[in-house]
């Protein structure tokens, strides 16, 4: 039994244009009718409903957690806050599930939790850094600041005890002593940590998977076995006493793991297109890693730095091993105790007296700010990202290239007068270069 199947509908050509010729793109849309009612416009972001839920969700939580919580004290108090977090999370996700589909929902809360993790770090930092100041205020009060020559930083404690008035006394001795430290531990730190992040990405020998387990082992070294160590091979075996060279080294052993796997992550993003167009251009190894590996991650190596000198310069268990306690200004590291803020600060919290309390909090809050300053200093020179010049550098360049212009220009006329030299030589005679067997033709005779 044969089947047979009915005609396709004829296709209606494509309108002709004036010209006879059938146009080669056709466009539907165009036979429409004109729309008489302008249609509704799309519209970003949350809708009402959305932008009503978020508000209502927190107002009903906290209300509910203060009820259960102070109120009846079916919870505990403590634990008014977490379950006020929750009961949000339930109440928004209900809202939203009234409107929308399980998948938004879930895309809705999730987003939701990401927000209130960040707002909860910034709080908890805010804080953080609100109390220590708080503490410190009574300091930074009476301290007379237009007396340069004696206020909370520019002296130190060795003539003030611990009964003076808060408005004697200083730091300058822990300032002095723990910029000389992190200064040292980051002169060590900073070639060593990139030469080894190099090693593991750009020489890859055979010791490269062992040094990297032992950079990885070596970034959860607790500080107290750091300090341990320097007090065992340096302290009791070369220098026979507290210094501040010793505390250097014991920063520098925990600096330096958390230096190398951050230059080792950001010499990893580098795209290998980059070093083969180096290559591809004449440059060597070492060449291609100068000009064009190093610079595309100067940025990632000044946050690799900021976060080693970040793991340093708040140490306390290591300095109070290896640098010893004192009072008394110290501006030479290789010879006798020198302290730190961070310990300056321990051992100021340490003291009964209030006034000593007070300035413990102080000196903290001033490792605050001498650390904010060092990581700004540290992303303004290290910050620039690829491609970018500086006027400075601008100037730099042109100045190296008036110096290559005098020298391409003085090689030319020297070589200009040699094969000049050349070309009157008579027959047989010896150039002038000494060489018994150099050619005595004319240069331009070679085709």
């Amino acid at each position: 039994m044969t089947t047979t199947h009915p005609a396709p509908p004829p296709v209606s050509p494509a309108p002709s244009s004036d010209t006879g010729r059938t146009p080669t793109t056709y466009l539907p849309r165009q036979a429409l009718p004109a729309q008489e009612v302008e249609p509704p416009r799309v519209r970003f972001g949350a809708s009402p409903h959305e932008r009503y839920s978020l508000p209502g969700a927190v107002v009903s939580s906290v209300s509910l957690a203060l009820v259960l919580g102070p109120v009846t004290g079916m919870i505990p108090n403590g634990w008014v806050p977490i379950s006020a977090f929750l009961l949000f999370l339930a109440a928004y996700a209900v809202l939203i599930g009234l409107d929308a589909d399980g998948r938004a929902m879930r895309d809705k809360v999730a987003q939701v939790m990401l927000w209130s993790a960040g707002v909860l770090v910034i709080t908890l930092v805010l804080l953080v850094i609100g109390y220590v100041f708080f503490r410190g205020w009574d300091v930074f009060r009476q301290v007379p600041w237009l007396d340069w020559g004696n206020n909370f930083i520019t002296t130190d404690m060795s003539l003030t005890g611990p009964l003076r008035p808060i408005s004697e006394g200083g730091v300058l001795h822990a300032i002095v002593g723990t910029l000389q430290q992190i200064t040292i531990a980051l002169i060590i730190t900073v070639p060593l940590g990139t030469a080894t992040a190099l090693f593991l990405n750009e020489v890859k020998g055979r010791f490269a998977r062992f040094v990297r387990t032992v950079v990885e082992a070596m970034t959860a070294l607790p500080s107290v076995v750091a300090g341990l160590f320097i007090y065992a091979t340096v302290i009791l075996l070369f220098t026979k006493q507290y210094n501040g060279f010793a505390a250097s080294l014991a920063i520098t052993v925990l600096m330096l793991p958390i230096m190398i796997r951050s230059a080792d992550v950001v010499l990893r993003l580098v795209p290998g297109n980059l070093r083969e167009a180096g290559l591809a251009l004449g440059g060597g190894q070492w060449a291609v890693v100068k000009h064009v590996v190093l610079p595309t991650v100067r940025s990632g190596l000044a946050t690799a730095i900021i976060l080693g000198t970040a793991h340093g310069i708040g140490e306390t268990a290591p300095v109070l091993l290896t640098a010893g306690v004192t009072s008394n200004m110290n501006l030479n590291p290789f010879d006798g105790p020198q302290v730190s803020l961070p310990l300056a600060a321990l051992e100021f919290v340490k003291a009964p007296q209030p006034d000593m309390k007070a300035r413990g909090f102080a000196t903290a809050a001033l490792l605050l700010i001498i650390v904010l300053i060092l990581f700004v200093l540290a992303r303004l020179i290290g910050g620039q990202r690829a491609g970018e010049v500086t006027p400075r550098q601008l100037r730099r360049r042109a100045a190296r290239s008036r110096r290559d212009q005098g020298r391409v220009e003085r090689n030319y006329e020297a070589i200009r007068a040699e094969l000049a030299s050349l070309r009157v030589a008579p027959a047989g005679a010896v150039p002038s270069s000494g060489a018994p067997d150099a050619p005595t033709t004319s240069p331009g005779d070679h085709r």
